[in-house]
């Protein structure tokens, strides 16, 4: 079985911007191209898990989400690196009721997982906010970073009395994670 990264999209891999939608407007965390390269070579995927709440409220439709993620391995790709995989949430709670994939609710590792016969108890989930975090102990990841990037800086303290580690960036937690593994 194959072991993997998952990733949230904004404030990990690109800059936060609210409510991404525009391709022209992706603009990459430095270090990022690195991070995945890390992360293929030793042997793990990159899937990015998304929560896209402005699909529900109508600000954007998936077609445009596809379109940024497109753009993302674009950009990437002229550094040698990509996302092997990406998967959104398009639901919000309040606007489309409850659903199963809803970051914390970890629907979306275990299909990736499901999909991309990947084994979560050897992953790791990498994110900016305790529902990224939250979402990879619910699936059963080895363990969950929390970024400095992003929403991430706001939050570290919260992350390391719930016993998640902390790391600057994605390059950062990548590295302290393989350091687990290998």
């Amino acid at each position: 079985m194959a072991q993997a990264f998952f990733l949230d999209r904004d404030g990990v891999i690109n800059v936060e911007c609210d409510y991404l939608h525009d391709p022209e407007q992706v603009v990459l965390i430095p270090g990022t191209a690195d991070a995945l390269k890390q992360i293929r070579a030793a042997g793990f995927l990159a899937v990015v898990v998304t929560n896209q709440s402005g699909i529900a409220r109508g600000m954007y439709s998936e077609a445009d989400t596809h379109a940024v993620h497109r753009r993302i391995n674009e950009l990437l790709g002229k550094e040698d690196a990509q996302i092997d995989a990406f998967y959104l949430c398009p639901h919000h709670p309040g606007y489309s009721g409850e659903c199963s994939c809803r970051k914390p609710a970890p629907g979306m590792l275990l299909a990736a997982a499901r999909d991309l016969q990947i084994d979560l108890s050897r992953s790791f989930m990498v994110g900016d906010r305790i529902s990224d975090l939250a979402a990879g102990k619910n699936a059963g990841c080895r363990n969950s970073y929390l970024v400095r990037t992003g929403y991430g800086s706001n939050l570290v303290e919260e992350a390391a009395a719930a016993g998640f580690p902390v790391a600057d960036d994605l390059q950062s937690a990548v590295t302290a994670a393989l350091k687990e593994v290998l």
